[in-house]
């Protein structure tokens, strides 16, 4: 089988590459705290190390999948956001996880949106799901800030999560929706762009 050739997505703060290797010490750390408990954590060694490893192959299975989220200037990882549908998914959804000490600047909102957008209008999806434990309220916060909506006649993985479905391409194109997310994206790093109060990721 042909090696995938992931591509590479830059943001504003971010770059978004394959995961690799040198990464997998801070996807072990996350999978192993209590932050990864709405994703089927915390797992032990071997469990992270398996799902690291689906992680990857799931490029070459699927075509597409979970980017590792960098800082531009630093390059440090931040997290993961992309495509996800093991086996047995109803529907692809875009998905995110972010490292623990990283989280609450945006850095979610920012590579969901850029993944959604390469899914749209590179690979031609017509929609996407997020599949989300109820309890999850920072998630459920970010699916709903990237203009999706909870659908309650969605099969979901296993009857304890929620699916929440994201706009159409056609309907961000026709609304203000993607305006929003960008000037909030901007409101992270831009002082004359920051409201006194907003969602955290």
């Amino acid at each position: 089988m042909p090696e995938t050739a992931i591509p590479v997505i830059e943001t504003e703060r971010l770059v978004m590459r394959g995961p690799e290797p040198g990464d997998y010490p801070s996807f072990r750390h996350t999978f192993a705290s209590y932050r990864s408990r709405f994703m089927g954590g915390p797992l032990n060694a071997y469990e992270t190390w398996m799902l690291y490893a689906a992680e990857i192959g799931h490029w070459q299975i699927r075509g597409y999948g979970m980017w590792m989220i960098h800082d531009r200037k630093t390059d440090e990882t931040l997290g993961m956001a992309g495509g996800w549908k093991p086996a047995q998914w109803p529907e692809a959804e875009i998905a995110w996880i972010i490292w623990p000490e990283t989280a609450g600047h945006g850095y979610a909102l920012e590579a969901t949106h850029a993944a959604r957008g390469y899914f749209y209008n590179t690979l031609g999806w017509e929609g996407a799901v997020s599949y989300l434990d109820p309890k999850n309220l920072d998630s459920v916060r970010l699916a709903e800030r990237l203009g999706a909506v909870k659908d309650n006649a969605a099969p979901t993985v296993d009857g304890h999560d929620v699916c929440y479905r994201h706009p159409s391409p056609a309907d961000l194109r026709s609304s203000q929706i993607a305006d929003g997310i960008e000037l909030e994206i901007r409101s992270y790093y831009d002082p004359l762009f920051k409201p006194k109060g907003y969602a955290i990721d």
